[in-house]
Order: C-alpha cells, then sequence, then structure tokens
C-alpha cells in the first residue's frame, strides 16, 4: 500500500493546489477559471495513477501485473488522491472563513441576470442556491460531493492504466546492466 499512498498522496496534493491556486487567482481569470481547465488539471494530476501502478508492477510484481491488481492498485491511488483533494478543500475553505459558497451562489445570480433571466427564474435561481447553501454547509453532505468531483477521473485513468499495464511489453523495466 505504499505505492497507493505515496501516489495517491501525490496526485491529490498537485490537484488540490493547481485547483486552490486558480481559486485564489480568481473566477475571471480567463481559461483557469473554467470547469474544463479544472477537469484537466485533474487529468493531469491523476497520470500519477499510471506511474504508480506502474511502479508497483515493475519493483514488486516482476514487470508482470493483472488486470485485477493494477486496477485495485490504481483505486486506491484515486480513492488517497480524492480524499487528499477533499482535506485541502477543506482546509482552504476553513482559512477563508467558508466564503466559497456565499461567492459561487453570488456568482450564478448575477450570471443569469446578465442573461436576462425572468424574476421568476431569479427568484427560483435564488431559492436554489440558498438550499444549496444550507446543504453546503454540512461537512458531511460537502466532502463527498468534493470527493465525487475528482473520483470519477481517477476511476477512469484507474482503468486504461490497468488495462494497458498489464501488458508487460508496455513500457517495461530496465534490465540492470550486468558485468
Amino acid at each position: 500500500m505504499k505505492y497507493a499512498l505515496v501516489y495517491g498522496l501525490l496526485s491529490g496534493f498537485v490537484v488540490a493546489a493547481a485547483l486552490v491556486a486558480g481559486i485564489v487567482i480568481g473566477p475571471n481569470s480567463g481559461v483557469f477559471g473554467t470547469v474544463w481547465f479544472g477537469y484537466l488539471v485533474m487529468l493531469v494530476a491523476l497520470t500519477f495513477i499510471f506511474v504508480g501502478v506502474k511502479r508497483f508492477r515493475d519493483v514488486e510484481r516482476g514487470g508482470v501485473i493483472r488486470f485485477l491488481p493494477a486496477f485495485g492498485m490504481g483505486l486506491a491511488i484515486a480513492v488517497l488522491a480524492g480524499l487528499a483533494y477533499a482535506c485541502v478543500w477543506e482546509v482552504y475553505l476553513a482559512s477563508t472563513g467558508y466564503r466559497f459558497m456565499d461567492e459561487y451562489a453570488a456568482a450564478i445570480i448575477r450570471h443569469r441576470q446578465a442573461e436576462g433571466a425572468s424574476p421568476a427564474e431569479l427568484a427560483r435561481v435564488t431559492a436554489d442556491m440558498a438550499s444549496l447553501r444550507v446543504s453546503y454547509a454540512n461537512p458531511l453532505f460537502r466532502f463527498p460531493m468534493t470527493f465525487l468531483e475528482i473520483f470519477p477521473v481517477g476511476l477512469v485513468v484507474a482503468l486504461i492504466s490497468a488495462a494497458l499495464l498489464r501488458n508487460p511489453r508496455l513500457l517495461p523495466a530496465r534490465a540492470e546492466s550486468r558485468r
């Protein structure tokens, strides 16, 4: 499990640091404030799943691994990355006085107003945001929601990594030179 711990925490902290940096820079900072950029950062950070499974295959399994053990290792790395990401998000929220949801709700309402939403539509959006604000204040709601932002991406990367790395000819471990 040391591979899961090392590569999962590396992955989680890389994505958390990049996303928190994006939040600090500001939501209106061009491409850095988009959802697509956030998921691209997650995908790049979750390449540690591939690296961790490969390292596990090469070091612990002699260069050969079946799909299920590879997928299990990838899944463990994805879970730890998700937990690290959610924990870092909780620290960020606490350090900012839990202002995120208020700012997010206000931005959504402003966006809908700028689009020319009707008063009835604005009232519905405002009510939805008030309900979400109440739910998001509960850490038992917020933590799993945060975890589920990253975990599906990790699940896909774990599946692809396991499928690829079960082939021992794919990026084989280097044999040590013998004299």
